[in-house]
């Protein structure tokens, strides 16, 4: 019986069965760490590649990736009048015209809690998101932006009425305000 379990680590002192030991955790150990980076990938700050297959409004679309899935997506520190708000039809149309059927890039921050991917859409080096501020299709969303140029954009904008800066004052509703009024 002795003889037995010697054979069962034959080869093996045991001075190296810790350090065995220690390889097979450290091995444990990298393979979880990099299922935590790349499920936190898909949760926050994925990049997403593909082709815009539908527009739902001014602010918010449907990519196409190249491995067939469809994600709803959006567009980051924006808010676009809704459709039936003045100017909601235009600010949709506009969106359209710069990315529907093209080839964009999504710098993902969150998912909100309607499942979109809340993003930076990227048309070549074209910042989409800016786009529709500077030609006054969106408003910044104060509540969700971090980016002070966005706010230079629309004022821009706005002392140079364009968009929907041309509307009549009573008409210049930002869209979270008339989604609460109608809610009410």
């Amino acid at each position: 019986m002795h003889h037995r379990h010697k054979k069962r680590h034959a080869g093996v002192s045991s001075a190296d069965r810790p350090n065995r030991t220690y390889s097979i955790t450290l091995g444990i150990s990298v393979i979880v760490v990099l299922l935590l980076v790349l499920l936190g990938q898909t949760a926050t700050g994925a990049t997403l590649e593909g082709r815009v297959v539908r527009i739902a409004d001014g602010d918010t679309l449907t990519l196409l990736t190249d491995d067939h899935h469809q994600h709803r997506i959006r567009l980051a520190e924006i808010d676009t009048p809704e459709k039936r708000q003045p100017w909601g039809k235009r600010a949709k149309q506009a969106l359209a015209a710069k990315v529907f059927r093209k080839r964009v890039t999504v710098r993902t921050e969150k998912k909100d809690r309607y499942g979109r991917w809340i993003g930076h859409v990227f048309l070549g080096d074209r910042d989409i998101n800016a786009e529709m501020v500077a030609e006054g299709h969106a408003w910044v969303y104060r509540r969700y932006s971090k980016n002070p140029a966005l706010l230079r954009l629309e004022r821009k904008a706005r002392e140079e009425k364009r968009g929907l800066w041309a509307l009549p004052e009573s008409q210049k509703i930002p869209p979270w305000q008339w989604r609460r009024e109608r809610r009410h």
